[in-house]
């Protein structure tokens, strides 16, 4: 047996350690959200919210609140099962609740890392747990998807979730003039393409005043599909041009 599969075998490869590691705060997490089930009342989610927004500013860390916060977005899907709202058009009925496996991805997420899931493994609820945790500083966080279809149908399914825990949701699209673009980046999350949010970076750079930008200072960012964004549309370069300040004859 090589030298490094026995270590390995001995005290774990890291994956395997970090997964221990989690699988102790899902623990904690599912106790919390047992709890709530009990403690809370649907008035009181977002008043839970709140809370957690002023402990963040009294001086706590958001990984001290973690699960917390991860217990009470779990808590709300539970409440939501069986109530609906519009999604592109039609009447949609919600019926998740996050599983331990979803916790682990959200957790991983949150850390700044990759979470590789396939499709119909619930990539879009995962991500409400890490986005929730990272709203609650007030600085705003920005969900990057592949196209404005699935940027508008992500925070309208959502959306029911996000706003039971006192949350607001933005959509930046293209076409919109500033007053539209700023409102959707001063909700708490704002959902839109990887090639709007880089042309709106590029716009703010060539503002003549504050007044003139639409982002808020950047704060946390998630990537849906990871590698088409970051390796095949990052093939494509986002060029910008402004009005030349003197003659091209000169």
């Amino acid at each position: 047996m090589p030298i490094l599969k026995l270590i390995e075998k001995i005290i774990g490869t890291p994956e395997q350690k970090d997964l221990k590691r989690l699988s102790k705060i899902v623990t904690t997490i599912n106790d919390i959200e047992v709890r709530y089930q009990s403690e809370l009342t649907d008035e009181d989610i977002p008043k839970k919210t709140a809370e957690f927004k002023a402990r963040i500013t009294a001086g706590e860390s958001l990984d001290s609140i973690l699960p917390e916060a991860f217990a009470l977005v779990k808590n709300a899907a539970r409440r939501l099962v069986g109530k609906s709202w519009s999604v592109r058009g039609n009447e949609y009925t919600w019926d998740m609740v996050h599983y331990d496996v979803q916790l682990i991805g959200g957790m991983v997420l949150h850390e700044g890392k990759i979470a590789e899931m396939r499709t119909g493994e619930g990539k879009t609820l995962v991500c409400t747990l890490p986005i929730y945790l990272n709203a609650l500083e007030g600085k705003g966080v920005h969900l990057v998807t592949v196209n404005e279809y699935l940027a508008e149908r992500d925070a309208e399914w959502m959306s029911g979730l996000y706003n039971f825990l006192g949350l607001s949701i933005g959509v930046i699209k293209h076409g919109q003039n500033a007053e539209e673009k700023r409102a959707a980046y001063n909700a708490d999350i704002t959902y839109g393409t990887n090639n709007e949010f880089g042309f709106d970076y590029l716009r703010d750079n060539m503002a003549q005043s504050k007044e003139q930008q639409v982002q808020r200072p950047l704060h946390y960012a998630m990537v849906d599909e990871v590698d088409s964004i970051l390796i095949d549309e990052a093939r494509t370069p986002l060029i910008i041009s402004a009005p030349a300040q003197e003659s091209t004859q000169k």
